[in-house]
């Protein structure tokens, strides 16, 4: 009886751990969101994306916009209407491939002289990230490492054992 509870707790624990680590909602801009002259590239350097994750993008509907572009759009800012343009102020954006991805606000000149343009590399799932550096921005400061989540849900199914 005491087996089959210990191999149902570690069940549950990987199930919980795995779903915890696997895919990551990222806010684009953090607490600025979707702005004019925030400095995108410095704000995804110490980042790592998978497949999996998801950026968010927050701005006032009407003001900006979100386009999907490629490598020569996102450095000539021009917009390509085959790749699709988001405007609805809370865009989501799922990375469902490896690879570089590129966005640009379509709005007026936002993209050349504002700053508007973000550029990130998606990893395969299965890479492991190198450990980064701790964060120093205040938004980061409350995240919680993996490994203390880890060891946290190791506990609480030491603790469901004892009861």
């Amino acid at each position: 009886m005491t087996t089959s509870h210990l191999i149902i707790v570690v069940i549950a624990t990987l199930g919980v751990l795995a779903s915890s680590i696997s895919a990551k909602e990222y806010i684009v801009g953090d607490e600025s969101g979707w702005t004019l002259d925030f400095d995108y590239q410095t704000w995804a350097k110490d980042k790592v994306f998978f497949v999996g994750d998801t950026l968010v993008f927050n701005y006032a509907s009407g003001a900006h916009t979100v386009v999907k572009v490629n490598g020569t759009g996102f450095q000539q800012c021009i917009v390509s209407p085959a790749i699709g343009t988001l405007t609805s102020g809370r865009d989501v954006v799922p990375l469902q491939t490896a690879g570089r991805k590129w966005y640009i606000c379509g709005v007026g000149k936002h993209c050349e002289s504002k700053n508007m343009k973000l550029v990130i590399t998606v990893l395969p799932q299965t890479m492991v990230p190198a450990p980064s550096p701790m964060a120093t921005s205040t938004s980061n400061k409350l995240a919680t490492p993996t490994c203390y989540r880890f060891v946290a849900i190791l506990f609480g199914s030491l603790l469901l054992l004892l009861v």
